[in-house]
Protein backbone atom coordinates (compact mmCIF):
# COMPACT_ATOMS: atom_id res chain seq x y z
CA UNK A 1 0.00 0.00 0.00
CA UNK A 2 2.93 2.15 0.63
CA UNK A 3 4.74 1.77 -2.30
CA UNK A 4 1.26 2.40 -4.57
CA UNK A 5 1.18 5.44 -2.59
CA UNK A 6 4.63 6.61 -3.33
CA UNK A 7 3.90 5.66 -7.15
CA UNK A 8 0.33 7.51 -7.03
CA UNK A 9 2.19 10.80 -5.30
CA UNK A 10 5.49 10.68 -7.94
CA UNK A 11 3.18 10.45 -10.78
CA UNK A 12 1.23 13.51 -9.11
CA UNK A 13 4.27 15.33 -8.71
CA UNK A 14 5.49 14.42 -12.60
CA UNK A 15 1.97 16.34 -13.76
CA UNK A 16 2.46 19.20 -11.47
CA UNK A 17 6.13 20.15 -12.57
CA UNK A 18 6.11 18.83 -15.67
CA UNK A 19 5.29 21.69 -18.13
CA UNK A 20 6.94 25.08 -18.38
CA UNK A 21 5.63 28.40 -19.08
CA UNK A 22 6.99 31.19 -21.70
CA UNK A 23 5.28 34.32 -21.42
CA UNK A 24 4.68 36.93 -24.06
CA UNK A 25 2.73 36.20 -27.04
CA UNK A 26 3.54 32.30 -27.08
CA UNK A 27 1.89 31.17 -23.86
CA UNK A 28 0.73 27.37 -23.79
CA UNK A 29 2.27 25.18 -26.91
CA UNK A 30 2.44 28.57 -28.84
CA UNK A 31 5.99 28.54 -29.04
CA UNK A 32 6.80 29.96 -32.67
CA UNK A 33 8.11 33.11 -31.55
CA UNK A 34 9.35 32.61 -27.48
CA UNK A 35 10.72 34.93 -25.17
CA UNK A 36 14.07 33.70 -24.06
CA UNK A 37 14.25 36.14 -21.44
CA UNK A 38 13.27 33.62 -18.86
CA UNK A 39 11.49 30.40 -18.56
CA UNK A 40 8.90 30.23 -15.08
CA UNK A 41 8.66 26.79 -14.09
CA UNK A 42 5.37 26.54 -11.99
CA UNK A 43 6.11 26.04 -8.13
CA UNK A 44 3.37 24.51 -6.36
CA UNK A 45 3.83 25.03 -2.58
CA UNK A 46 0.13 23.07 -1.85
CA UNK A 47 -1.44 26.46 -0.77
CA UNK A 48 -5.07 26.45 -0.72
CA UNK A 49 -6.36 26.79 -4.18
CA UNK A 50 -10.55 27.59 -3.63
CA UNK A 51 -12.52 25.56 -6.21
CA UNK A 52 -14.66 27.42 -8.68
CA UNK A 53 -16.83 26.33 -11.48
CA UNK A 54 -17.63 27.83 -14.88
CA UNK A 55 -21.19 29.08 -13.95
CA UNK A 56 -19.15 31.04 -10.84
CA UNK A 57 -17.02 32.87 -13.07
CA UNK A 58 -19.51 33.45 -15.97
CA UNK A 59 -21.41 35.21 -13.21
CA UNK A 60 -18.58 37.49 -12.41
CA UNK A 61 -17.34 38.41 -15.87
CA UNK A 62 -21.14 39.62 -16.03
CA UNK A 63 -20.62 42.19 -13.92
CA UNK A 64 -17.43 43.63 -14.64
CA UNK A 65 -17.44 47.08 -15.31
CA UNK A 66 -15.37 47.29 -18.23
CA UNK A 67 -14.70 49.18 -21.92
CA UNK A 68 -13.78 45.72 -23.62
CA UNK A 69 -16.83 43.57 -22.81
CA UNK A 70 -16.55 39.45 -23.20
CA UNK A 71 -18.43 36.70 -23.16
CA UNK A 72 -16.78 33.22 -21.36
CA UNK A 73 -16.33 30.60 -23.48
CA UNK A 74 -14.38 27.23 -22.70
CA UNK A 75 -11.29 28.30 -23.98
CA UNK A 76 -11.52 31.66 -22.48
CA UNK A 77 -11.90 29.88 -19.31
CA UNK A 78 -9.44 26.82 -19.38
CA UNK A 79 -6.97 29.14 -19.27
CA UNK A 80 -8.22 31.28 -16.20
CA UNK A 81 -7.71 27.66 -14.74
CA UNK A 82 -4.70 27.86 -16.18
CA UNK A 83 -3.42 31.34 -14.40
CA UNK A 84 -5.43 30.76 -11.44
CA UNK A 85 -4.64 26.72 -10.80
CA UNK A 86 -1.60 25.64 -12.67
CA UNK A 87 0.99 28.80 -13.20
CA UNK A 88 0.16 31.03 -10.13
CA UNK A 89 3.52 31.63 -9.35
CA UNK A 90 3.11 33.73 -12.99
CA UNK A 91 0.40 35.35 -11.48
CA UNK A 92 1.73 36.24 -8.39
CA UNK A 93 5.10 37.76 -10.10
CA UNK A 94 3.19 40.13 -12.23
CA UNK A 95 0.93 41.14 -9.30
CA UNK A 96 4.45 42.17 -7.66
CA UNK A 97 5.16 44.19 -10.92
CA UNK A 98 1.66 45.84 -10.69
CA UNK A 99 2.35 48.60 -9.16
CA UNK A 100 5.46 49.63 -10.80
CA UNK A 101 3.78 49.85 -13.86
CA UNK A 102 -0.13 50.01 -13.38
CA UNK A 103 -0.15 53.57 -12.39
CA UNK A 104 1.75 55.08 -15.13
CA UNK A 105 -0.08 53.14 -17.74
CA UNK A 106 -3.72 53.87 -16.47
CA UNK A 107 -2.18 57.60 -16.79
CA UNK A 108 -1.03 57.23 -20.79
CA UNK A 109 -4.22 55.60 -21.63
CA UNK A 110 -6.57 58.13 -20.38
CA UNK A 111 -4.16 60.82 -22.00
CA UNK A 112 -5.34 58.62 -25.33
CA UNK A 113 -8.63 58.10 -24.27
CA UNK A 114 -8.35 54.57 -24.65
CA UNK A 115 -9.96 51.95 -22.46
CA UNK A 116 -7.62 51.52 -18.99
CA UNK A 117 -8.05 47.42 -19.21
CA UNK A 118 -5.60 47.41 -22.02
CA UNK A 119 -3.30 47.60 -19.48
CA UNK A 120 -3.40 43.67 -18.55
CA UNK A 121 -2.04 43.04 -22.40
CA UNK A 122 1.28 43.60 -20.76
CA UNK A 123 1.13 40.38 -19.11
CA UNK A 124 0.50 39.03 -21.92
CA UNK A 125 3.38 40.17 -24.05
CA UNK A 126 5.75 40.84 -21.73
CA UNK A 127 5.10 39.69 -17.66
CA UNK A 128 5.68 43.12 -17.24
CA UNK A 129 9.28 43.02 -17.53
CA UNK A 130 10.39 46.04 -19.26
CA UNK A 131 13.62 43.96 -20.41
CA UNK A 132 11.55 41.14 -21.91
CA UNK A 133 13.23 39.93 -25.72
CA UNK A 134 11.42 37.47 -27.96
CA UNK A 135 13.18 35.56 -30.09
CA UNK A 136 12.91 37.41 -32.80
CA UNK A 137 13.99 40.47 -31.90
CA UNK A 138 10.62 41.89 -30.44
CA UNK A 139 11.55 44.13 -26.82
CA UNK A 140 10.10 45.50 -23.91
CA UNK A 141 7.03 45.77 -22.12
CA UNK A 142 4.86 46.17 -25.06
CA UNK A 143 7.47 43.79 -27.12
CA UNK A 144 7.71 46.28 -30.29
CA UNK A 145 10.03 45.06 -33.69
CA UNK A 146 12.89 47.67 -34.45
CA UNK A 147 10.40 48.29 -37.95
CA UNK A 148 7.25 48.80 -35.76
CA UNK A 149 9.16 50.63 -32.84
CA UNK A 150 10.55 53.38 -36.02
CA UNK A 151 7.09 53.90 -36.92
CA UNK A 152 6.31 55.55 -33.33
CA UNK A 153 9.51 56.65 -32.63
CA UNK A 154 11.15 53.92 -30.94
CA UNK A 155 14.87 53.95 -31.75
CA UNK A 156 17.49 51.74 -31.15
CA UNK A 157 21.09 51.73 -31.24
CA UNK A 158 23.60 49.35 -29.87
CA UNK A 159 23.77 51.87 -26.01
CA UNK A 160 19.59 53.13 -26.06
CA UNK A 161 17.03 51.07 -27.08
CA UNK A 162 13.61 53.25 -26.57
CA UNK A 163 11.35 49.82 -26.89
CA UNK A 164 12.60 49.02 -23.16
CA UNK A 165 11.28 52.80 -21.83
CA UNK A 166 8.28 51.83 -20.35
CA UNK A 167 6.67 55.14 -20.97
CA UNK A 168 7.84 55.94 -24.42
CA UNK A 169 6.91 52.18 -25.33
CA UNK A 170 3.47 52.67 -23.65
CA UNK A 171 2.46 55.58 -25.51
CA UNK A 172 3.75 54.13 -28.93
CA UNK A 173 1.22 50.83 -28.09
CA UNK A 174 -1.06 52.90 -27.13
CA UNK A 175 -1.02 55.19 -30.42
CA UNK A 176 -0.94 51.67 -32.33
CA UNK A 177 -3.98 50.22 -30.76
CA UNK A 178 -5.70 53.12 -31.62
CA UNK A 179 -4.72 52.96 -35.02
CA UNK A 180 -6.04 49.54 -35.11
CA UNK A 181 -9.47 49.99 -33.37
CA UNK A 182 -10.25 52.59 -35.98
CA UNK A 183 -9.06 50.01 -38.47
CA UNK A 184 -11.19 47.08 -37.23
CA UNK A 185 -14.02 49.10 -34.97
CA UNK A 186 -13.55 45.71 -32.59
CA UNK A 187 -11.11 45.61 -29.64
CA UNK A 188 -10.99 41.98 -30.10
CA UNK A 189 -10.04 42.19 -33.57
CA UNK A 190 -7.77 45.26 -32.23
CA UNK A 191 -6.05 42.95 -30.47
CA UNK A 192 -5.50 40.21 -32.82
CA UNK A 193 -3.85 42.49 -35.26
CA UNK A 194 -1.33 43.53 -32.51
CA UNK A 195 -0.37 39.90 -32.22
CA UNK A 196 0.08 38.78 -35.43
CA UNK A 197 -0.88 41.64 -37.91
CA UNK A 198 -3.67 43.99 -39.88
CA UNK A 199 -2.76 41.97 -42.63
CA UNK A 200 -3.32 38.34 -41.78
CA UNK A 201 -6.42 39.32 -39.85
CA UNK A 202 -8.14 41.39 -43.03
CA UNK A 203 -7.14 37.80 -44.60
CA UNK A 204 -9.22 35.77 -41.92
CA UNK A 205 -11.94 38.09 -42.59
CA UNK A 206 -12.13 37.40 -46.08
CA UNK A 207 -11.41 33.44 -45.28
CA UNK A 208 -14.58 33.77 -43.19
CA UNK A 209 -16.82 35.38 -45.51
CA UNK A 210 -16.65 38.79 -44.64
CA UNK A 211 -17.50 38.05 -40.42
CA UNK A 212 -16.70 40.97 -38.45
CA UNK A 213 -15.66 39.55 -34.87
CA UNK A 214 -12.72 37.57 -33.17
CA UNK A 215 -14.50 34.83 -32.68
CA UNK A 216 -16.21 34.59 -36.48
CA UNK A 217 -12.54 34.60 -37.40
CA UNK A 218 -10.81 32.37 -35.58
CA UNK A 219 -10.22 29.35 -37.07
CA UNK A 220 -8.78 31.55 -40.04
CA UNK A 221 -6.34 33.41 -37.73
CA UNK A 222 -2.69 31.92 -37.41
CA UNK A 223 -2.23 29.32 -34.18
CA UNK A 224 -0.45 31.77 -31.35
CA UNK A 225 -3.46 34.87 -32.01
CA UNK A 226 -6.40 32.12 -31.42
CA UNK A 227 -5.45 31.86 -27.79
CA UNK A 228 -3.43 35.49 -27.57
CA UNK A 229 -7.02 37.49 -27.01
CA UNK A 230 -8.54 34.68 -24.72
CA UNK A 231 -5.19 34.92 -22.69
CA UNK A 232 -5.73 38.70 -22.56
CA UNK A 233 -9.53 38.34 -20.96
CA UNK A 234 -8.47 35.55 -18.52
CA UNK A 235 -5.87 37.76 -17.20
CA UNK A 236 -8.46 40.98 -17.40
CA UNK A 237 -10.88 38.94 -15.56
CA UNK A 238 -8.15 37.24 -12.85
CA UNK A 239 -6.53 40.57 -12.12
CA UNK A 240 -10.09 41.97 -10.89
CA UNK A 241 -10.79 38.42 -8.71
CA UNK A 242 -7.29 37.39 -7.09
CA UNK A 243 -8.73 37.50 -3.47
CA UNK A 244 -11.62 35.05 -4.74
CA UNK A 245 -8.79 32.82 -5.97
CA UNK A 246 -6.58 32.96 -3.32
CA UNK A 247 -3.70 34.74 -4.60
CA UNK A 248 -2.26 37.35 -1.84
CA UNK A 249 1.39 38.84 -1.85
CA UNK A 250 3.67 37.68 1.25
CA UNK A 251 5.30 40.94 0.81
CA UNK A 252 4.03 43.54 -1.67
CA UNK A 253 6.40 45.48 -4.04
CA UNK A 254 6.58 49.16 -3.91
CA UNK A 255 7.99 51.01 -6.85
CA UNK A 256 11.31 53.11 -6.67
CA UNK A 257 10.28 56.95 -5.91
CA UNK A 258 11.75 58.65 -8.84
CA UNK A 259 12.61 62.28 -10.39
CA UNK A 260 13.88 63.26 -13.39
CA UNK A 261 17.22 64.92 -14.29
CA UNK A 262 18.33 66.06 -17.58
CA UNK A 263 21.77 66.49 -17.92
CA UNK A 264 21.84 67.58 -22.06
CA UNK A 265 25.05 65.75 -22.65
CA UNK A 266 26.67 62.38 -22.44
CA UNK A 267 26.74 60.89 -19.34
CA UNK A 268 28.49 58.33 -17.59
CA UNK A 269 26.09 56.20 -15.24
CA UNK A 270 28.68 54.35 -13.19
CA UNK A 271 30.57 57.90 -12.21
CA UNK A 272 27.05 59.09 -11.60
CA UNK A 273 26.52 56.60 -9.15
CA UNK A 274 29.69 56.60 -7.42
CA UNK A 275 29.83 60.45 -6.63
CA UNK A 276 25.70 60.60 -5.36
CA UNK A 277 26.06 57.08 -3.84
CA UNK A 278 23.14 56.05 -5.95
CA UNK A 279 23.00 51.85 -6.26
CA UNK A 280 23.94 51.56 -10.41
CA UNK A 281 21.46 48.74 -9.78
CA UNK A 282 18.84 51.10 -9.18
CA UNK A 283 19.72 53.32 -11.81
CA UNK A 284 19.43 50.79 -14.47
CA UNK A 285 16.00 49.38 -12.83
CA UNK A 286 14.50 53.16 -13.58
CA UNK A 287 16.49 53.10 -16.62
CA UNK A 288 15.63 50.10 -18.23
CA UNK A 289 16.68 51.38 -21.80
CA UNK A 290 19.71 52.35 -21.02
CA UNK A 291 22.15 49.58 -22.11
CA UNK A 292 26.02 50.44 -21.30
CA UNK A 293 25.48 52.65 -18.14
CA UNK A 294 26.13 55.32 -20.52
CA UNK A 295 23.89 57.75 -22.71
CA UNK A 296 25.32 58.66 -26.06
CA UNK A 297 25.45 61.72 -28.15
CA UNK A 298 22.52 60.28 -29.79
CA UNK A 299 19.91 60.56 -26.75
CA UNK A 300 21.71 63.65 -24.75
CA UNK A 301 18.63 65.06 -24.08
CA UNK A 302 17.26 61.99 -22.39
CA UNK A 303 15.59 62.65 -19.16
CA UNK A 304 17.27 60.62 -16.51
CA UNK A 305 15.29 58.86 -13.61
CA UNK A 306 17.30 59.25 -10.11
CA UNK A 307 15.78 58.04 -7.03
CA UNK A 308 13.87 61.16 -5.69
CA UNK A 309 15.89 60.96 -2.42
CA UNK A 310 18.81 61.95 -4.48
CA UNK A 311 17.32 64.55 -6.71
CA UNK A 312 18.06 67.13 -4.43
CA UNK A 313 21.43 66.12 -4.02
CA UNK A 314 22.19 66.15 -8.15
CA UNK A 315 20.18 69.12 -8.87
CA UNK A 316 22.08 71.52 -6.26
CA UNK A 317 25.67 70.28 -7.73
CA UNK A 318 24.51 70.02 -11.07
CA UNK A 319 27.22 71.86 -12.63
CA UNK A 320 29.75 69.98 -10.65
CA UNK A 321 28.09 66.69 -11.77
CA UNK A 322 28.41 67.28 -15.15
CA UNK A 323 32.17 68.05 -15.39
CA UNK A 324 32.71 64.97 -13.50
CA UNK A 325 30.03 62.75 -15.40
CA UNK A 326 31.06 63.48 -18.68
CA UNK A 327 32.04 60.57 -21.34
CA UNK A 328 35.23 60.12 -22.94
CA UNK A 329 35.92 57.87 -25.72
CA UNK A 330 38.22 55.62 -23.79
CA UNK A 331 35.37 55.27 -21.00
CA UNK A 332 32.78 54.76 -23.74
CA UNK A 333 34.69 51.69 -24.82
CA UNK A 334 35.38 50.26 -21.17
CA UNK A 335 31.69 51.01 -20.29
CA UNK A 336 30.53 48.89 -23.33
CA UNK A 337 33.14 46.09 -22.61
CA UNK A 338 32.41 45.87 -19.01
CA UNK A 339 28.42 45.33 -19.56
CA UNK A 340 29.67 43.30 -22.25
CA UNK A 341 31.21 40.73 -20.38
CA UNK A 342 28.96 40.85 -17.36
CA UNK A 343 26.47 39.71 -20.20
CA UNK A 344 28.46 36.98 -21.26
CA UNK A 345 28.30 38.71 -24.77
CA UNK A 346 31.17 38.72 -27.42
CA UNK A 347 33.18 41.90 -27.24
CA UNK A 348 32.78 43.71 -30.33
CA UNK A 349 33.42 46.92 -32.41
CA UNK A 350 29.71 48.53 -32.12
CA UNK A 351 28.56 51.16 -34.74
CA UNK A 352 26.73 54.39 -33.65
CA UNK A 353 23.85 53.07 -36.05
CA UNK A 354 20.10 51.70 -35.67
CA UNK A 355 19.46 48.28 -34.96
CA UNK A 356 17.95 46.85 -38.16
CA UNK A 357 16.62 43.25 -39.15
CA UNK A 358 17.77 42.28 -42.78
CA UNK A 359 16.19 39.03 -44.07
CA UNK A 360 18.97 37.81 -46.51
CA UNK A 361 17.82 37.37 -50.08
CA UNK A 362 19.37 35.17 -52.94
CA UNK A 363 22.76 35.72 -53.95
CA UNK A 364 23.50 37.82 -50.37
CA UNK A 365 27.08 36.92 -48.81
CA UNK A 366 27.97 38.35 -45.66
CA UNK A 367 30.63 40.57 -47.35
CA UNK A 368 28.08 42.37 -49.53
CA UNK A 369 26.04 42.65 -46.65
CA UNK A 370 28.39 44.67 -44.32
CA UNK A 371 29.69 46.50 -46.95
CA UNK A 372 26.00 47.65 -46.98
CA UNK A 373 25.52 48.77 -44.26
CA UNK A 374 28.96 50.47 -43.14
CA UNK A 375 29.92 47.44 -41.07
CA UNK A 376 32.18 44.35 -41.35
CA UNK A 377 31.79 40.47 -41.24
CA UNK A 378 32.95 40.04 -38.01
CA UNK A 379 30.22 42.84 -36.45
CA UNK A 380 27.58 40.75 -37.73
CA UNK A 381 28.97 37.75 -37.04
CA UNK A 382 29.50 38.56 -33.51
CA UNK A 383 25.68 40.33 -33.55
CA UNK A 384 24.41 37.17 -34.63
CA UNK A 385 26.60 34.49 -32.96
CA UNK A 386 27.31 33.10 -36.36
CA UNK A 387 30.72 30.70 -35.91
CA UNK A 388 30.86 30.75 -40.05
CA UNK A 389 30.30 33.01 -43.13
CA UNK A 390 27.74 30.60 -44.48
CA UNK A 391 24.02 32.08 -44.05
CA UNK A 392 20.86 31.19 -46.07
CA UNK A 393 17.93 32.68 -47.81
CA UNK A 394 15.30 34.29 -45.52
CA UNK A 395 17.12 34.38 -42.49
CA UNK A 396 16.95 37.27 -40.59
CA UNK A 397 20.13 39.20 -39.21
CA UNK A 398 20.33 41.55 -36.79
CA UNK A 399 22.88 44.69 -37.93
CA UNK A 400 23.63 47.92 -36.70
CA UNK A 401 23.48 50.10 -39.83
CA UNK A 402 25.55 52.89 -40.38
CA UNK A 403 23.80 53.54 -43.57
CA UNK A 404 20.11 54.29 -44.70
CA UNK A 405 18.66 51.13 -47.09
CA UNK A 406 15.59 51.63 -49.35
CA UNK A 407 12.77 49.58 -48.03
CA UNK A 408 10.46 48.27 -50.60
CA UNK A 409 7.87 47.21 -48.53
CA UNK A 410 7.41 51.50 -47.37
CA UNK A 411 7.95 52.06 -51.07
CA UNK A 412 5.20 49.84 -51.99
CA UNK A 413 2.79 51.22 -49.05
CA UNK A 414 3.44 54.81 -50.41
CA UNK A 415 2.93 53.82 -54.13
CA UNK A 416 -0.67 52.37 -52.64
CA UNK A 417 -1.47 55.55 -50.80
CA UNK A 418 -0.99 58.20 -53.51
CA UNK A 419 -3.74 59.33 -56.19
CA UNK A 420 -4.31 62.55 -58.08
CA UNK A 421 -6.70 64.98 -57.22
CA UNK A 422 -9.34 67.21 -59.03
CA UNK A 423 -6.23 69.84 -59.55
CA UNK A 424 -4.25 67.31 -60.84
CA UNK A 425 -1.90 67.75 -57.70
CA UNK A 426 -0.21 63.97 -56.51
CA UNK A 427 -2.33 63.44 -52.81
CA UNK A 428 -0.80 61.15 -50.28
CA UNK A 429 -3.38 59.32 -47.94
CA UNK A 430 -2.30 59.30 -44.25
CA UNK A 431 -2.07 55.79 -43.44
CA UNK A 432 -2.31 54.77 -39.56
CA UNK A 433 1.14 54.84 -37.76
CA UNK A 434 2.46 57.72 -40.13
CA UNK A 435 4.53 60.93 -39.25
CA UNK A 436 5.69 62.97 -41.46
CA UNK A 437 9.02 61.62 -41.12
CA UNK A 438 8.00 58.34 -42.39
CA UNK A 439 5.87 59.75 -45.29
CA UNK A 440 9.28 61.62 -46.31
CA UNK A 441 11.10 58.50 -46.11
CA UNK A 442 8.19 56.28 -47.68
CA UNK A 443 8.56 59.24 -50.63
CA UNK A 444 12.08 59.91 -52.13
CA UNK A 445 13.18 63.37 -52.78
CA UNK A 446 9.98 65.07 -50.39
CA UNK A 447 11.28 66.66 -47.46
CA UNK A 448 8.94 67.19 -44.55
CA UNK A 449 9.40 71.03 -44.73
CA UNK A 450 7.74 70.91 -48.17
CA UNK A 451 5.10 68.56 -46.97
CA UNK A 452 4.00 70.97 -44.21
CA UNK A 453 4.70 73.94 -46.80
CA UNK A 454 2.65 72.28 -49.56
CA UNK A 455 -0.49 71.81 -46.84
CA UNK A 456 -0.17 74.71 -44.79
CA UNK A 457 0.68 72.67 -42.26
CA UNK A 458 1.85 74.09 -38.75
CA UNK A 459 2.98 71.13 -36.62
CA UNK A 460 3.73 67.75 -37.70
CA UNK A 461 0.74 66.26 -35.97
CA UNK A 462 -1.31 64.28 -38.81
CA UNK A 463 -3.95 61.98 -38.83
CA UNK A 464 -5.08 58.41 -40.54
CA UNK A 465 -7.25 58.96 -43.35
CA UNK A 466 -6.02 62.61 -44.02
CA UNK A 467 -4.92 63.83 -47.79
CA UNK A 468 -1.33 65.51 -47.97
CA UNK A 469 -0.46 67.09 -51.44
CA UNK A 470 3.26 66.24 -52.07
CA UNK A 471 3.38 67.48 -55.59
Amino acid sequence: MKKNLKSIALTALSVLFGSTFLYGQEIFDINTLGITEETITPNYQFEYIPDFTYDDVARKIKTMETDMPFELNDRIFSFINYFAVRNRDYTKMVLEREAIYFPMFDEILAKHDMPSDIKYLAIIESGLNPRARSRVGAMGLWQFMPATGRMYNLHTNYDIDDRMDPELATDAAAKYLKSLYKMFGNWELALAAYNCGPGNVRKAIRRSGGKQTFWGVYDYLPRETRSYVPQFQAIMYLMRHVEDHNLYLEEPTYPIAYSKIQFNQELDLEQLAALSRICIEDLEKLNPSIQNRLIPASHKHLALKVPASKASLIAENKAEFKEAVALTNERIVELRTTVAAESGIKATAVPTGDLITYKVKSGDVLGSIAQRHGTTVTNIKNWNNLSSNTIRVGQNLKIYSNKPISNPTNVTLAENSISTNGSGSKVYTVQPGDSLWLISKKLNGVTIDQIKKLNNLNSNQIKPGQKLIIG
